[in-house]
């Protein structure tokens, strides 16, 4: 706790700053999570690049607008972990719309359901803990700042219905770790999910990704 340089009041006053500067864009974030579940699930040719390109941006405004931004001031781990974010969010890009090596299909069977946990929880538990546990809307993590996000991307990536690479889920699997310290420095229990993420998610990805590779072997 000693090695952390800001308190917990400071943590929830860059949230704080962050809402109401922003305000009321999370919503327009939210809508496009949404829309790139709903894209998922539409099966259609263009869907991929644009999935694809929605979380290339969700992870670009992360890194650029909360961490550089925002984040810096309380704290110069911001400006790595703003990188990382931005490095990530070009990858999805690279990967996805340059190389057109992701595809993603929302389906009824165990993937389809896991995704949905995690995306569920990113969008709707996530919020409604933070809310139970008595903090308000600005004083809240909304999606679009790096937990729910991350989150989010872990639900995505189990959709993805052919094998892409491993390197996408470095950074990803990375703040699962270093995120996990707010939920037990700060009291922001609904991060706990990140962990489940980091862990399980990651692993039904690999274990997907291995199905697959033996599919195409055979």
């Amino acid at each position: 706790m000693s090695k952390i340089p800001f308190t917990t009041e400071q943590f929830l006053q860059v949230f704080e700053k962050y809402n109401q500067a922003i305000y009321p864009f999370q919503f327009a974030l939210i809508l496009v999570a949404i829309a790139t579940v709903f894209l998922a699930a539409s099966r259609k040719p263009f869907a991929n690049k644009l999935i694809s390109c929605s979380l290339g941006f969700l992870w670009l405004w992360t890194g650029i607008v909360y961490h550089l931004i925002f984040f810096t001031a309380i704290s110069p781990h911001a400006y790595l972990f703003g990188t990382l974010f931005i490095i990530q969010g070009l990858l999805f890009l690279f990967e996805g719309v340059v190389r057109n090596r992701l595809s993603f299909r929302d389906s009824q069977n165990f993937y389809g359901i896991s995704g949905a946990i995690f995306i569920a929880y990113a969008l709707v538990i996530y919020p409604l803990i933070g809310y139970a546990l008595g903090r308000t809307f600005t004083a809240s993590p909304t999606f679009g700042v790096p937990c729910p996000t991350a989150i989010f991307t872990f639900g995505l990536l189990i959709w993805t219905d052919k094998r892409f690479s491993l390197s996408l889920l470095i950074i990803p699997v990375l703040w699962s770790l270093i995120g996990t310290s707010a939920a037990l420095s700060f009291g922001i229990k609904e991060d706990f999910g990140l962990v489940v993420g980091g862990t399980i998610g990651t692993t039904i990805i690999i274990r997907h990704n291995l199905i697959q590779k033996m599919e195409n072997l055979f």
